[in-house]
């Protein structure tokens, strides 16, 4: 009798042309002829994401990073060897304009999404090459507003290079032992010297540490070598891993981290001993000019959470007419599907939040932005992007990889990595519950709660499609309850406010994706997919808002209709 071995999940072989999700927003909210001109390069970049690009990325997790103290004559060199995959992934990233296509501007307020769509692509096959290219985008961003003429010719030209001989990715070196997220306990201090600033500390994680160049933060000593404590005494500084003559700046590399996941990325712990940087922005203003930068790298952070759940998501769908369980496949039995539906649903959901930021970033870089809506709302939606789509990234991968059983259990199956790697998502750039109280000072102090209103009220009011109306009515209503404890704020005693800020934060989510999902919805009518659409919208409602006492008892005949019969 011949042994049996079960079929694995395999990824199509062009991951833009299988994404009906993508291509149907894409030509939705851009303009047409945008649309028809960049298609080709998404569908070239999806068949890549697919083949060498996803080569380069096993390359780089097989053959990790190591860190060389000395060279073989005993001379410190502090060398970080890495992957000829990882650096293939860095010329790559360059070629296909991952962060040029955003600072080109060539679509306008559309370039942002542009750029987003091939990030959406590449990332889940890139190793978390999206890290670096986070961190670049905030530090090309932070540069374009905040740097000096000297500064943008000397970096802001290298992160925004489509050339792979010019092209810098961007380290952020922020965390120390003292502080974590609260970056106000920063120990680093800035020594002038005959004009020039030297950095001295030590910094515990240090993402990208192969990257020419770095933003970090430090305190700038008087002349009596005293400080400001406190968050008011930080600034912001450039600096760079080696000196004009190709010297090293003073950098001592402590250790590299042995990280949980996120492994092909080498991550340092370094000492700065008098390390050159330059002043960028004000003095005593860093975390003000930070910023720019967590805005940016914030949205990322999002982006690899929702492309990492469609890529699981994908994997399922091809796995389940392959695996024989009871005498049916996998996708035969009703609470599999039921499964599968409320995932894809909360993935549509985190696809749909991010790409609405991506939007609004773009006009507020376009000039669109004339009354400042869109900087406001982007400043509410940033921290809850960012906080919630970690999450369900965490809880998507983690039942995908329950339906491989035993095998995605093993090491050797490579469906661990994606839990390990995930889970950096809910902690890098403020942990969920650092950015629940940024959303509360958000509404607090630059009064975000009434754009976002009027927004939300925007959408809700332009739903007319009968068929919505009931899950229009679920929205409103929780919209309502949460404008009634928005406006309590300042009779509610502080503690019992921050106390409700995670689940605060979560309906602020929850209400924007289910908006979102019904504009969409709305916008499909008559596209083929509309019932998909629609269903999905609808099953967001019902499970998400108001879940016991709109229990959906038939979502698993949607699964059924809608992810195996080619209609998604």
């Amino acid at each position: 009798m011949e042994e049996f071995i079960q079929q694995g999940p395999k990824l199509p072989n062009n991951l833009y042309h299988s994404d009906n999700l993508l291509q149907d927003y894409l030509s939705s909210f851009l303009p047409k002829e945008m649309f028809q001109t960049i298609e080709p390069d998404l569908n070239q970049l999806g068949k890549r994401a697919s083949n060498d690009i996803l080569k380069m990325a096993q390359d780089a997790e097989i053959h990790l990073p190591q860190h060389i103290t000395y060279d073989e004559w005993g001379n410190r060199i502090d060398k970080i060897q890495v992957a000829k995959g990882w650096e293939e992934l860095n010329k790559v990233s360059a070629e296909e304009g991952l962060i040029s296509i955003a600072y080109e501007r060539k679509y306008g307020e559309y370039s942002r999404t542009y750029q987003f769509a091939k990030n959406f692509l590449f990332s889940p096959s890139s190793a978390v090459y999206s890290c670096p290219l986070a961190m670049t985008d905030g530090a090309a961003k932070l540069i374009e507003i905040y740097g000096d003429d000297n500064l943008k010719q000397r970096a802001f030209k290298h992160l925004t290079s489509r050339n792979p001989t010019e092209f810098w990715t961007s380290g952020q070196w922020m965390t120390e032992k003292s502080g974590g997220s609260d970056v106000g306990r920063t120990e680093t201090i800035a020594k002038l010297i005959d004009g020039e600033y030297y950095l001295y500390g030590l910094k515990w994680f240090t993402s990208a540490i192969t990257a020419p160049m770095a933003m970090t933060l430090a305190r700038i000593q008087d002349e009596n070598g005293n400080t400001t404590p406190g968050g008011k005494g930080l600034s912001l500084f450039y600096l760079e891993k080696t000196k004009e003559d190709g010297s090293n700046n003073k950098i001592e590399i402590l250790r590299l981290k042995d990280k949980l996941g996120t492994r092909a990325l080498p991550t340092a712990e370094l000492r700065l001993n008098g390390s050159q940087a330059f002043l960028v922005g004000e003095e005593g203003k860093g975390i003000k000019t930070i910023a720019t930068l967590f805005n940016i790298t914030r949205i990322h952070n999002a982006l690899n959470a929702a492309s990492f759940s469609r890529r699981m998501l994908t994997l399922a769908y091809d796995y389940a007419p392959k695996r024989v369980a009871f005498k049916k496949t996998l996708n035969q039995h009703p609470l599999h599907l039921q499964t599968l539906w409320e995932l894809e649903v909360e993935a549509q959901a985190a696809f749909h939040l991010l790409f609405f930021s991506a939007r609004l970033l773009g006009k507020t870089e376009s000039g669109e932005d004339k009354n400042q809506h869109a900087l406001a709302l982007l400043r509410l939606i940033t921290p809850v992007l960012k906080l919630y789509t970690a999450k369900q990234n965490i809880n998507i991968t983690s039942e995908v990889i329950e339906s491989f059983g035993g095998v995605g259990y093993l090491e050797d199956s490579d469906f661990g990595k994606w839990l390990r790697d995930g889970q950096t998502l809910s902690i890098w750039e403020g942990t969920t519950n650092v950015l629940s109280l940024d959303l509360l000072r958000s509404i607090e102090k630059d009064h975000t709660f009434g754009p976002w209103s009027e927004e939300i009220c925007s959408l809700i009011e332009n739903i007319n499609n009968e068929y919505l109306l009931k899950s229009k009515e679920y929205v409103m209503s929780e919209f309502k309850d949460l404008s009634t404890f928005t406006k309590n704020f300042n009779q509610l005693d502080r503690n019992c406010t921050e106390a409700v800020a995670r689940k605060f934060a979560y309906s602020i989510a929850r209400v924007t994706m289910a908006c979102l999902m019904l504009d969409f919805s709305q916008r499909m009518t008559g596209n083929k997919r509309e019932l998909f659409y629609r269903d999905s919208a609808q099953s967001f409602c019902s499970l998400k808002l108001n879940l016991t006492e709109n229990f959906n008892l038939k979502s698993w005949k949607m699964a059924e209709q809608h992810l195996f019969n080619q209609d998604y």
